[in-house]
C-alpha cells in the first residue's frame, strides 16, 4: 500500500508536466529552480492556481479591466478574439490545438506579452509555472 501512496504523486505530476515538448519541459525545470531559490518548500505548479492567475481580472496595461479570458475566453478549446485588434485567436488548448506549448520560442514570447498585457508585468516564475499548467490541463 505504501507503494502505491508514494508512485501515485509522481504520476500525477509526471502527467501534468508530461505532454510539454522536450524543450518547454526544460523551460518547466527552469522555472521550479527559480521558484525554489525563494520558496524551498515549492513542490511542484499547480492547474488550480493557474486557473486564478489565467480566470482573475486587473486593471491591464490600457487601463482597462481584463483577464487572460478576456481574449481567451473560460473554454480554452474554443477560439478566442483579441480585444483590442479583434484579431481572431487559435484555441490555446494543446487538446483542441496540437501546436500549442511545443516551441519555447512563442511560450516565453506570449507569456512575456500576455502577462504584461494583463498583469503589467512579465508575470512571476510560480505565475508561469502554473499558468502552463493549466493551459495544458485544458
Amino acid at each position: 500500500m505504501k507503494r502505491v501512496l508514494i508512485i501515485l504523486p509522481l504520476c500525477l505530476a509526471s502527467l501534468q508536466a508530461g505532454a510539454f515538448s522536450p524543450q518547454v519541459q526544460g523551460y518547466i525545470q527552469e522555472l521550479k529552480a527559480e521558484v525554489k531559490k525563494t520558496d524551498p518548500s515549492f513542490s511542484d505548479f499547480s492547474i488550480e492556481r493557474g486557473k486564478e492567475v489565467f480566470t482573475s481580472v486587473h486593471v491591464g496595461k490600457k487601463g482597462e479591466k481584463i483577464s487572460c479570458t478576456s481574449c481567451h475566453n473560460a473554454n480554452l478549446r474554443d477560439k478566442g478574439e483579441n480585444v483590442h485588434t479583434a484579431k481572431m485567436i487559435e484555441p490555446l488548448s494543446p487538446s483542441a490545438n496540437p501546436a500549442r506549448l511545443t516551441k519555447l520560442k512563442d511560450v516565453q514570447k506570449w507569456l512575456r506579452r500576455n502577462f504584461n498585457d494583463v498583469y503589467n508585468n512579465d508575470g512571476t516564475a510560480l505565475q508561469r509555472g502554473d499558468v502552463l499548467y493549466y493551459i495544458n490541463a485544458n
